[in-house]
């Protein structure tokens, strides 16, 4: 994978192994089978659980995983089999924990294509849109469970 070429084909070379490798966790650890891809734009929610995933290396930056409040119970709730009425510390470290093993898994897949990068712990907060980013993507997904977007913010290292 060349991500050397125009910010189109880089942002192309991303947004397809974040799509993968969602669809392969969610399927995985969740069982969920409806797995779709929906337009970034249409991606609104006020009340949501972010997660960013720092990300070292080859490329810097961060991505972002914004679970809806309704999204987050629902996974908890297939996951642990309990019926959470609210987000707590084990939802939130529970959403942490898929955002952590998608995020590992799309690196794994840049690894192949010999980029070296590495991802941070886990950090639960809100977007700062004040940074600029060479790669800068969204990825949203649409599920029985409810939607998730990963908002993809990456540089190149210097």
């Amino acid at each position: 994978m060349q991500l050397s070429g125009g910010r189109k084909q880089m942002t192309d070379n991303l947004y397809t192994p974040f799509l993968e490798a969602t669809r392969n966790v969610f399927q995985l650890m969740l069982d969920l089978s409806d797995v779709a891809e929906s337009p970034a734009e249409a991606f609104k929610c006020d009340d949501e659980v972010d997660v960013s995933i720092g990300v070292t290396g080859d490329l810097v930056g961060e991505v972002i995983y914004r679970f809806p409040r309704e999204t987050s119970l629902n996974m908890v709730k297939i996951m642990s089999g309990m019926e959470i009425e609210s987000v707590d510390d084990f939802v939130t470290s529970a959403i942490s924990e898929i955002a952590n093993i998608i995020s590992g898994n799309v690196l794994t897949m840049l690894a192949g294509e010999d980029m070296k990068c590495d991802i941070l712990p886990p950090v639960l907060k809100k977007s700062d849109d004040s940074r600029e980013y060479a790669i800068r993507t969204a990825c949203c997904i649409s599920t029985s469970a409810g939607n998730v977007c990963l908002d993809i913010r990456l540089n190149h290292a210097k």
